[in-house]
């Protein structure tokens, strides 16, 4: 089956490295303009060597007035909120500080962020694509990620609301729930066997998942090929939900 995104500007959040690194080259890749934003400047300026087509906006997601002034120009037709945070913690060691990180990178800058590009697609009269990059967590408990299954939670209910209100005018909105993915953090994170194995496991599959399966979700939903799919949220997970 061939992606083509030929035509279109898609706008890619947390694109420094990761998930999003990955898709911001797959997408320019297919014939996208891209316009990649996260907070790490050196990281962005990198990425931009490496793909000199993009465009590259170093932004902090968490400051609402900064997002505005760096974002409202723009007009993509495709988006995929894929900025994140993690703060793993028992939840009688969760701070304020904590809860306000988490839920200022993982949900209100996601909502803020597709309310910018919605806006100017209802203006334009046009159709589009959002991905929301989400998580397992937000279907299943996971220890010490209280705070964080709550943000992906949120993330969840917001596509499928969003989904709601936005599919007259055919614009989508789906998100991707990824298990443990092999990136460069993962790899560190998860590469010990006493910490691995106990969450392998629980994956009927065996293995953890790598970046490329959650990218080629994401290049699916957004694509045309996904035309009768909206409110959808889309586990790449080797099975873990199922269980």
């Amino acid at each position: 089956m061939e992606i083509n995104f030929h035509g279109k500007t898609a706008l890619v959040t947390g694109a420094s490295q990761g998930i999003g690194r990955d898709i911001v080259k797959q997408l320019a890749k297919g014939g996208a303009k891209v316009v990649a934003v996260a907070r790490n400047k050196e990281l962005l300026e990198s990425l931009k060597e490496e793909v000199p087509s993009i465009e590259i906006i170093p932004c902090d997601l968490s400051d609402w007035n900064a997002t505005q002034n760096a974002l409202s120009h723009l007009s993509p037709d495709l988006l995929v909120n894929n900025a994140g945070l993690a703060i793993l913690k028992p939840l009688t060691r969760v701070s304020e500080s904590d809860v306000d990180q988490l839920f200022a990178i993982n949900v209100k800058a996601l909502i803020q962020v597709t309310k910018l590009v919605t806006e100017k697609l209802l203006q334009r009269g046009v159709s589009g694509s959002i991905v929301n990059i989400s998580s397992q967590a937000s279907m299943a408990g996971l220890l010490n990620h209280s705070v964080y299954c709550s943000t992906k939670g949120a993330v969840d209910a917001f596509t499928r609301a969003a989904a709601l209100e936005l599919g007259p005018h055919n614009i989508r909105v789906n998100c991707v729930n990824p298990t443990v993915i092999m990136t460069a953090m993962g790899r560190l994170g998860w590469s010990e066997p006493k910490v691995a194995e106990p969450m392998l496991q629980k994956i009927p599959l065996r293995r953890f998942g790598e970046v490329q399966e959650v990218v080629d979700a994401v290049l699916f939903l957004l694509s045309d090929k996904a035309s009768m799919i909206t409110g959808t949220c889309l586990p790449v997970d080797g099975g873990y939900l199922a269980v």
